[in-house]
């Protein structure tokens, strides 16, 4: 049999032909006969199932096993693309007859100028309001925002509501951007090699995005690259739109009960919990959302490399494999960063802390890092230039222990929620962990003594070493350590003091990232859905911190619902000299904590005891970190006030050597 034997027309034998052109490749007569046999069962299974569009069939590779692109399951893969897909339609039709009967009424949307654009409920969506104002703007937006919560530019309306747009500029525009090309990377790796997909987000640190999956014997690596680059260019192509659903739990479960992990994201989900679904091309994933409208909106796709994981991130579970990749809206923003990857790979701090003799790892103690003779320096000057600033600013420094009982942790909280980052150990039948960070043990130190209305606001500072008990695979030079020190600080004030606080730690945070020669970003943070405490509290607080970034002058924006439970934030994100964006500087309001330990003071009325306001502030955050950071920022080349070596004699002859030494 040769490889034309098949009966024509025959969809998938026309989709295997195409990688290889004229030339077939020479395999054996006995593994030519069987994959005629496979594309013929494949055929007849394809009669007796609801019918794919032929851009949707499964490709199939036939290049020999062992290469790059190994084959996948393909009649359990096409069976499975199949059903979800024959699911997925049916419950899209059921609620799109359903929102048929409800839509139609007129809707009020008001744009961020004040202007108020008409729209018919459960039928307009933000892609006609946008298409009503240009086209232009239609073709560039990626996301929108209904009453402050994200939403899909092709989602219906629900009724009046404010309106916001976002492009590919903004952090909003971005981060979709990248969740959904994690989608098509997604279908790329289950198309090509068969894979159950676990999870696949944008990056925290706003640099694309990975999928990880789990892909029993195959171990990924760059030479994989290509056929997945490829694949993701096809569905790109073919303009595939994001399409989303509600579904019940039983329903998801139904959709996802071949996939493992995806049964178990299921199965953990909140019973009140809105379930949904989207669909782009031949694949059907679990997802939040939203997206953007379709796939030809990344004009630029590239995977950057393979890495190994464990599925939720614990070293005995399930063995994954991550991929990271990158996109953008043009080609150009591609080679640009391209180019900036390569830049970063010459000023990687490994490298250069090395070659300068600043610090070194060794496996006896991973994660921790030995800072050298120069090293050392750097690293006491940053804490010295702070320790300067701190007396003028009013700052007391403290010293705290590293290991406490966890009974403290229990009352934090942190036992609860974070016992599995923590070193925990068992002393004289007591059980004991090193500290994480500093700021229950500052509660302690605060509750130590009677406090008055005269002492606040107390501004505590402490240089002291925090220890977190990060995956060996997830240490990464300083930028991810077991053992570390913070510029941490922890202000205790009365609600009135918020604003002034706060403005006076902005003020700090801009005079040291300017002598670093940082540019930052500001986003005000607010309540989140589930939070602790009285609402008016939390709007006097987000009044006072809105009062403050106003008055600081610098420019803000308003990151809705993304504060901490027990308080709302300011982020502040700097770039470095490769324009990278890092989270360093910490500014964090929490009613919490004060309140788990019982923490009072005597307010004027010194019959009255009230409750203090913690303010959690850290301006290097991890001083390793920082190290990294500064010494990437700077290629190697320290200012003078951070060299390790301020100065060099050098001989122009061997005449003046020891004149020279002396």
């Amino acid at each position: 049999a040769s490889l034309d034997d098949s009966p024509s027309p025959n969809p998938i034998t026309q989709q295997v032909k195409k990688p290889w052109g004229s030339n077939p490749p020479s395999h054996p007569p006995r593994r030519r006969y069987m994959l005629v046999c496979l594309r013929r069962g494949l055929s007849l299974l394809r009669q007796r199932q609801p019918r794919l569009p032929p851009r949707l069939l499964l490709h199939l590779s036939a290049e020999p096993m062992g290469d790059p692109a190994v084959a996948p399951d393909a009649p359990y893969l096409e069976a499975v693309t199949q059903k979800r897909i024959r699911i997925f339609e049916e419950i899209q039709a059921r609620q799109a007859l359903e929102r048929l009967n409800i839509g139609g009424d007129p809707i009020r949307v008001t744009l961020p100028d004040g202007a108020i654009k008409e729209g018919k409920k459960w039928i307009s969506t933000p892609m006609d309001i946008a298409t009503g104002i240009s086209t232009g703007l239609a073709a560039s937006c990626l996301i929108a925002q209904v009453n402050g919560v994200l939403w899909d530019m092709t989602r219906p309306l629900e009724g009046d509501c404010d309106l916001k747009l976002f492009k590919f500029d903004s952090n909003e525009g971005r981060d979709t951007f990248w969740h959904s090309s994690a989608h098509i990377l997604g279908e790329s790796i289950e198309r090509v090699y068969g894979c159950k997909l676990c999870i696949g987000p944008c990056t925290t640190r706003g640099e694309g995005f990975y999928y990880d999956a789990h892909y029993k014997d195959l171990t990924l690596n760059d030479t994989h690259f290509g056929l997945i680059d490829k694949q993701a260019k096809k569905a790109v192509a073919e303009k595939q739109p994001f399409e989303r659903i509600e579904v019940s739990r039983a329903e998801a479960l139904e959709v996802f009960a071949e996939n493992e992990f995806k049964v178990e994201i299921i199965n953990e989900l909140p019973e009140d919990k809105t379930i949904t679904v989207y669909r782009c091309g031949p694949l059907v994933d679990l997802c939040r959302g939203p997206h953007i409208p379709n796939t030809s909106f990344v004009k630029a796709f590239a995977c950057l490399k393979a890495s190994a994981s464990y599925w939720r991130g614990k070293a005995d579970r399930e063995s994954l494999q991550r991929v990271y990749g990158i996109s953008f809206p043009d080609s150009k923003r591609l080679k640009e960063y391209q180019h900036m990857i390569e830049e970063a790979k010459k000023r990687d701090h490994r490298l250069l802390g090395q070659s300068q003799k600043l610090f070194f790892f060794h496996p006896l103690s991973p994660g921790s890092c030995f800072f050298l003779p120069n090293g050392a320096i750097i690293y006491n000057k940053l804490m010295d230039f702070l320790r300067k600033e701190y007396r003028e600013r009013g700052y007391q420094e403290v010293l705290s222990p590293n290991i406490y009982n966890m009974q403290l942790w229990e009352t934090s909280g942190h036992a609860a929620n974070y016992k599995d980052n923590m070193f925990v150990f068992e002393i004289e039948k007591q059980e004991f962990g090193l500290k994480p960070m500093n700021c229950p043990g500052h509660c302690l130190m605060f509750g130590h003594e009677v406090r008055s209305y005269r002492e606040l606001p107390l501004r505590m500072a402490d240089f002291g070493v925090l220890h977190r008990n990060e995956l060996s695979g997830a240490l990464t030079g300083l930028t991810r350590v077991r053992r570390f020190q913070q510029d941490d600080a922890h202000i205790f004030c009365t609600e009135s003091q918020i604003k002034d606080e706060v403005r006076a730690c902005l003020e700090f945070i801009d005079y040291v990232y300017k002598i670093f020669g940082f540019e930052y970003e500001l986003e005000l943070s607010t309540r989140p859905e589930k939070y602790l405490g009285d609402i008016e509290t939390w709007n006097k607080a987000e009044q006072q911190l809105t009062e403050a970034l106003n008055e600081f002058g610098k420019p803000w924006k308003i990151n809705e619902a993304d504060g901490a439970f027990y308080g709302p934030k300011i982020d502040i994100g700097v770039f470095d000299a490769l324009k990278r964006k890092f989270q360093c500087a910490t500014l964090q309001l929490d009613f919490q904590l004060p309140l788990r330990f019982k923490l009072t003071y005597s307010a004027e009325d010194e019959a009255k005891l009230e409750r203090p306001v913690m303010i959690h502030r850290a301006i290097l955050g991890s001083v390793e970190r920082m190290f990294a950071i500064l010494l990437e920022h700077y290629n190697g080349k320290w200012p003078l006030w951070l060299s390790p070596r301020q100065a060099i004699v050098c001989c122009v002859s061997a005449n003046s050597l020891t004149y020279a030494k002396e």
